[in-house]
This record gives structure tokens, sequence and C-alpha cells, in this order.
């Protein structure tokens, strides 16, 4: 088996029209200051639009995938010409009636990524960010798992302002039924995500239950967390937003991103290719999940190809969601690379994106 990811699943699709990691976490963990040169893992750009908006001198957003680039500049137009409400309307994210290919005519692209938009148009009409293969998805669990399990009445209580013993005693006693656990587990088993939301190559080194994990991070999210606040789960059971955004698309930061949208940069590489060719410094990394993908070797062999790069003080951001991954004990000895374990708990233990089973915060002292 290939080592490389690109080698063993498909990129020519869009897997996902938004981000399903937490800005608000990734922000805080990365701490990015004027100076900074970050590189991130583009995905459709949600959270490389948020570290621009922290005023870096650069954000470098680099994936594999031509569609997940397309996705990333068609934001990046959105960001420049259109309002925020025009925005979300756009993207299909709200409510709401637009006619999005007349409003695609106006956007400013190159002509590579605009060719992609005409001859991939439905996305377009239908509202792009919410037609991506991991937001379909969803959508097939809203409406076709979800109903059998809950009534409406009781999914918009679930996500209702409750304290912590209440969100708590509602779980336990009214969510938490024999049909939720039966359904959850194979909804979100190996086999059925594996073909309908990711790439089952994306579980190629994750053992024991994919859905049991998983499970066990949506209880933490709909008992500890305050659900009433938690956009992605919002989205999840509407299939829109209404009264919690991320990151990137709330409106008291539409203009931060806006003002920094020439410092960001998006190509189509891979990391080690993007590093063989930069010859400065980065102090700062959003890696996603990017190391479920591959052995403990390659994790190694990518990291230290990161490390020759780094700044002193650089933080390296990344999740875990079901296979274990992390830089090795001898690269970090050799490169001074330190993590905080106590601070990376309580990072994932406010993770509104809770799929993930890890997060890492590491720093080059």
């Amino acid at each position: 088996m290939s080592a490389k990811i690109e080698n063993r699943a498909s990129f020519d699709l869009i897997r996902y029209s938004q981000v399903w990691e937490d800005a608000d976490l990734l922000l805080a963990a990365l701490a990015l200051q004027p100076e900074d040169v970050a590189l991130s893992i583009a995905s459709a750009g949600d959270n490389a639009f948020a570290m621009a908006a922290q005023g870096p001198s650069k954000v470098y957003a680099i994936d594999l995938s031509f569609p997940q680039i397309a996705c990333c500049e068609l934001r990046k137009a959105m960001y420049r010409q259109l309002s925020h409400e025009e925005h979300l309307l756009f993207g299909g994210v709200v409510a709401g009636n637009m006619d999005r290919l007349a409003v695609f005519k106006t956007l400013d692209l190159s002509d590579e990524v605009a060719e992609y938009w005409r001859v991939n148009n439905q996305p377009i009409h239908q509202g792009f960010m919410a037609t991506g293969k991991f937001e379909k998805y969803f959508g097939i669990f809203r409406e076709k798992v979800l109903p059998k399990i809950h009534n409406r009445s009781r999914i918009e209580q679930l996500i209702e302002p409750k304290g912590a013993e209440e969100r708590a005693a509602f779980y336990n006693k009214k969510w938490d039924n024999l049909r939720w656990k039966i359904m959850f587990r194979l909804f979100f088993s190996r086999s059925v995500m594996g073909r309908l939301g990711r790439d089952k190559e994306f579980f190629a080194y994750v053992e024991g239950s994919v859905a049991d994990r998983i499970l066990g991070r949506a209880k933490h999210a709909l008992t500890l967390l305050d659900t009433s606040q938690n956009p992605y789960l919002h989205y999840i059971l509407n299939g829109k937003y209404d009264a919690a955004f991320p990151y990137s698309l709330r409106a008291e930061n539409y203009e931060k991103i806006r003002a920094n949208l020439d410092n960001i940069e998006f190509r189509q590489v891979s990391i080690g290719d993007f590093l063989d060719d930069y010859d400065g410094k980065i102090d700062a990394f959003n890696l996603s999940d990017i190391f479920e993908y591959m052995t403990p070797e390659y994790t190694d062999e990518l990291f230290e190809a990161m490390l020759q790069k780094s700044s002193l003080g650089a933080r390296f951001a990344y999740w875990n969601m079901l296979a274990p991954r992390q830089c090795g004990k001898s690269l970090r000895e050799k490169y001074n690379l330190v993590t905080d374990e106590d601070a990376n708990a309580e990072f994932l233990a406010n993770d509104k994106a809770f799929f993930y089973s890890k997060f890492y915060l590491d720093k080059v002292k």
C-alpha cells in the first residue's frame, strides 16, 4: 500500500464544500501574529480565511484537489465582491432565494476556475457550499435517518439553550434511545461513511469501531457543550445556519477577511512538493487531519520536512479523527518540538466540530 494518500484516493471531486474543523479552536491554538507566515490545508477554505483574518503576513493554503482549490477561489471572489448576506445566500447556507447563476457571472475568477464552475454549474445553482460529498452525507442523515429516530420538535429541543445539567438530562432521558444508538452506529460505520461520506482509504489505518468512537464524541458535544451555539451541529440538523455560524461566516468577521484577501494564496500542490520549492521559514501550520491517511513512518518523514522549514517558535495544529498520529519521539527531541497534553485536552474538550478524538498543538522551542 502506498504511503501517500494521493496514490490511493480520488481527488477529482468536491469532498468538502465547507470545513468541518473548529476555526475558533484553531485560531486560539495558533495565536497568529502580524509577522507570521502560515501554511494551511485548504480544503474548502473556511479555516484558511479565518487565519488570514488575523492579519499574518501570508497564508499559503494548499490542497491536492483542484475542485477544492476551485471552491476556495470562488469563496475568495465572493468575499471580495459580495456583501455578507449575499455571500450566505449564494453559498446556500441560509434560507432565501437568489439567482445564483446570474451572480456567478459577475464574479472575477481566473479562466481555469471559471471554466471549472461553468462545466460544473449545478452546485452553483443549488448553493455550492451545501453540495460537497461530506455535506451530502450529512444531508442523507438529516433527511432519511434522523426523522426515523426523533420528530422535528425533539430535534429543535436539542439545540434550545440549556444549562449543562439540563442538557445531560435531556440527552439521557429523551434523546439517547435505542433507535439513536442503532441507527447512529449503522450510518456512521466504517463501511457507510467510507462509501457515502469520506473515502474508504481514509480509514486504512483506523482500528476498532468507527461508529462507537464517533458516538462517544457526539454524546460529549450534546451534553457538555452548548448545543444552542454550535454551528456544526446546527448545520447537520437543519441543513442551514441560523443562530450560530462558523468563524468565516460571521458578520463581525466578514470585513476582516475581506481586508486580508491579498495575503492568502491557494495552490494545488502536496505539502512535500510545496516545501521542496519554498525557501523561507514557516511560523504556523494548520494540518487538518492529514496524518490519518498516512503510516507513522511517512508521518515522521513529512514532519521532518516541515520542521526543516520551521522558524523558532513555530506552531503545528492538527487533529486525529480515528487513527492515532503525532510527530515521533526522536524527531521531537531532534528539533525540540514540545506539546502540552493538558492544554491539548482542554482544546479538544471545547471542540465544537466534535468528530475528532485528539487535537495537538506542537511548538518548536
